[in-house]
């Protein structure tokens, strides 16, 4: 199962919905998950350190050569049954994004890409190609908007809540004629769980449990 994860708008929490999202799958799924990532940010999230190897960009530069197979021997341990495929130096290229989602896809074990705010071709096409293609959502009027004009059409949303806020679940969902698969409240929690590095290691319990819905 391909899944990505996404937002129209930057700072809704993408890397850190698809981070956690990957460590609740790999320990719930027989073969694991891997993590995708394709904004930079997932290493930090998880507490790793900065990947100074080859990555995705490696392989997508590369061309039609390479194999998919490939993708192996650039992935890196992260945890228990979770595998990090990073990002790699240099700008992504403006083609191979069908390449990469194809490749992915077709992997034994549940493939979560951080897509951030896509941007590039490869970003959108892999968020355009997923199974499962999750907007990560703040109930912000200016994210809706934008995510109404996106390229994308997400397969449902990952909302998350903050107090205060007018726009509701039943807003979303009505606006945008997708459903709200979970609802994670904002949790400082969990802003001093990425701010320690510890993320890789330990979900917050409240975090965890809404994003088991999710997938």
């Amino acid at each position: 199962m391909l899944v990505a994860c996404w937002s129209a708008k930057g700072g809704s929490g993408t890397t850190v919905v698809a981070a956690a999202l990957g460590n609740v799958l790999a320990r719930s799924s027989p073969a694991g998950a891997l993590l995708v990532d394709l904004g930079g940010d997932l290493p930090a999230a998880l507490g790793l350190p900065e990947p100074a190897g080859p990555g995705i960009s490696d392989w997508l530069k590369a061309g039609d050569d390479v194999p998919a197979d490939a993708l192996d021997r650039l992935t890196l341990p992260s945890g228990e049954g979770l595998g990090l495929l990073p990002r790699g130096q240099g700008p992504l290229a403006h083609v191979g994004g069908d390449r990469l989602a194809a490749a992915l896809a077709a992997r034994s074990s549940v493939v979560v890409v951080d897509c951030g705010t896509p941007g590039d071709a490869v970003g959108t096409a892999v968020a355009a190609a997923a199974g499962l293609s999750l907007l990560v959502l703040r109930p912000c009027y200016l994210a809706v908007r934008r995510a109404l004009a996106a390229p994308i059409r997400p397969s449902g949303v990952i909302l998350v809540s903050e107090p205060h806020r007018s726009l509701s679940r039943k807003d979303v969902e009505e606006v945008l004629g997708v459903p709200v698969r979970a609802e994670v409240a904002w949790d400082p929690e969990v802003a001093r769980c990425v701010d320690a590095g510890l993320l890789g290691r330990r979900v917050p319990r409240a975090l965890e449990r809404s994003l088991r819905r999710a997938a």
